[in-house]
């Protein structure tokens, strides 16, 4: 069979890929259902933060600083010097910096709150995937018997077939984490 003559057969999309796109949109929409509920005031913040994080940001600065100081030197024949100490520019500097570190708090703590909603959210899909694993662990084990499979009674597998309460994993890693505070 020549295969330049004969085309390929597209193959069909998998499961997978369909899964994985439903997934995308569904968290997409959900971004842009969150992004419309924030109130103006923190789109205001994001909006001066994504500005003052740009490089935009720090040219406007070099200029309107650089002006300044050439100006307040009189090294600008042309233009008085109107801050020849430089205690306005200071101030202003000073004003700024608090309503920007402010801006990028406002904004921090909702990323903060995000991410906070992603982790919980990680953490259900976490417990449902072990619940699933188990379950499927304790059903292969039953088939193992039922075929008569002398592997099928690992001491391993019998334990993770069994529950894990997310409560006693807490637990343990905080004791370790002590322990290992004690012991430094």
């Amino acid at each position: 069979m020549n295969t330049s003559t004969h085309a390929r057969k597209p193959q069909p999309a998998s499961t997978m890929t369909g899964i994985v796109e439903r997934n995308i949109q569904a968290l997409l929409a959900r971004r842009e259902q969150d992004e419309r509920r924030l109130g103006w005031q923190e789109r205001f913040a994001d909006v001066i933060t994504r500005f003052s994080g740009s490089m935009k940001f720090v040219y406007l600065h070099l200029l309107i600083y650089g002006l300044w100081i050439a100006i307040n030197l009189g090294w600008v024949p042309f233009i008085p010097r109107f801050d020849p100490t430089f205690v306005v520019l200071a101030m202003e500097a000073s004003v700024e910096a608090i309503f920007l570190s402010t801006f990028i708090l406002i904004t921090q703590n909702r990323m903060s709150a995000e991410a906070a909603k992603r982790a919980d959210l990680d953490l259900q899909v976490s417990l449902l995937a072990e619940h699933e694993i188990t379950r499927l662990i304790a059903m292969v084990q039953e088939i193992g018997e039922r075929m008569g499979l002398e592997s099928s009674r690992n001491p391993e597998l019998e334990e993770l077939a069994q529950d894990v309460a997310p409560e006693k994993v807490l637990e343990t890693m905080e004791k370790h984490e002590a322990a290992s505070k004690n012991s430094s």
